[in-house]
């Protein structure tokens, strides 16, 4: 498994360097591979302090750590909707480029099953240390880590200290004047418990949320708790919940306005059922104004969609008990891999064995109307 450091900096790229030697110095997982996310101002002090005078070189050689995969390349620009490198992240429209470019990394970076992120918030402004927090509650996964490194006060902010080094160096403090020795600097790595919420979503969801936007993500997940309503398109076959598009058959969703314009949004397949033309009729009156496979119609007796719209319904024949499970189950299956677990269980099409038959529907709370 590929281990990879994600941080991000601002104006102190010296938490790269503290990070790395912590992980190595505590034991922990010690990355393969490392990225870090800044703005446009920024990447020349990171470029700077880093590679050009040698402090992550000079690292590895002071302790005989291996040398992780970063350069240039691995140096990630806050994008704004163009695509254009952010400058400095202090406007206001700059939080939200930040927080969608955040997320859509951690997406891509937990993609790889056979990768594990450990996710540094040392760096950079306090709220991409919030957006990084929050991309890794939603996309991490068991073997990531999330974690704050932590200098003595007196090396904090001090521009010319990178790491503690194993013998006497002395810089420059931040009074002046003042002599710091690099040896006697601690840096101390803590790792940030953190809740885990991916497993509540299918794979189709997460692909999503990489192209949604941060708010709209924000959105979604505040109204879990509050989805009242559903709204179908029989022009483009489809169910609308809290603004996801969930593609269906004809067939499919005919059964789903069927069940929730029933009383109650309830449907029992009982014997009363299987013996009576009026759930047919009930069902094709909703299927019917959509463009579907005539072969349904064959489904109830019916040769065709003409001899629906013309009453020629002298052969029409009740519906057959087996006939609704399995469209519930495909119908069921599409909404679990669009939507978050909580969603999916007040918007899903539930069912009961009962003596004598079977119960179908939709909670009776739930708003199913026309888009």
């Amino acid at each position: 498994m590929k281990n990879i450091l994600l941080c991000t900096t601002g104006a102190s790229p010296q938490v790269v360097t503290e990070t790395l030697y912590a992980l190595f110095t505590q034991g922990k997982a010690y990355p393969d591979e490392m990225y870090v996310i800044t703005t446009a101002s920024a990447k020349a002090m990171l470029v700077e302090g880093l590679l050009t005078q040698g402090h992550l070189q000079a690292l590895y050689e002071e302790y005989g750590m291996p040398a992780v995969t970063f350069d240039e390349s691995h140096i990630w620009l806050i994008e704004d909707e163009q695509g254009q490198p952010v400058f400095d992240a202090k406007g206001e429209e700059d939080q939200a480029y930040m927080a969608n470019f955040i997320t859509r990394k951690v997406a891509e970076l937990t993609a790889d099953a056979n990768t594990a992120i450990h996710a540094s918030i040392a760096g950079g402004r306090k709220t991409m240390a919030f957006y990084m927090g929050y991309a890794m509650s939603l996309l991490g996964r068991e073997q990531d880590a999330l974690s704050h490194v932590f200098v003595n006060d007196e090396f904090e902010f001090v521009p010319d200290f990178y790491f503690p080094t194993q013998g006497d160096h002395w810089i420059a403090g931040k009074v002046p004047g003042m002599q710091l020795n690099t040896k006697e600097a601690v840096v101390t790595l803590a790792e940030i418990p953190f809740v885990r919420m991916r497993k509540k979503f299918e794979d189709d969801l997460i692909s999503q949320i990489e192209e949604a936007t941060f708010s709209k993500t924000v959105a979604r997940m505040n109204a879990a708790d509050q989805v009242t309503s559903v709204q179908w398109s029989n022009k483009a076959l489809s169910l609308s919940v809290l603004g996801i598009d969930i593609k269906l058959t004809a067939k499919e969703l005919a059964l789903y306005q069927y069940i929730a314009q029933e009383p109650d949004k309830k449907v029992l397949v009982d014997r009363a059922f299987i013996e009576s033309t009026a759930p047919s009729k009930a069902y094709l009156s909703v299927y019917s104004q959509m463009k579907g496979d005539v072969r349904v119609y064959r489904t109830f007796g019916l040769e065709d969609d003409i001899a629906w719209r013309e009453l020629n319904l002298t052969s029409l024949k009740p519906m057959e008990k087996e006939f609704i499970q399995p469209i519930r189950t495909q119908v069921n299956t599409k909404l679990k891999k669009a939507l978050p677990a909580e969603i999916y269980e007040k918007v899903q099409i539930q069912s009961q064995r009962t003596p004598g038959g079977s119960w179908y529907w939709i909670a009776p709370a739930l708003s199913v109307t026309a888009l």
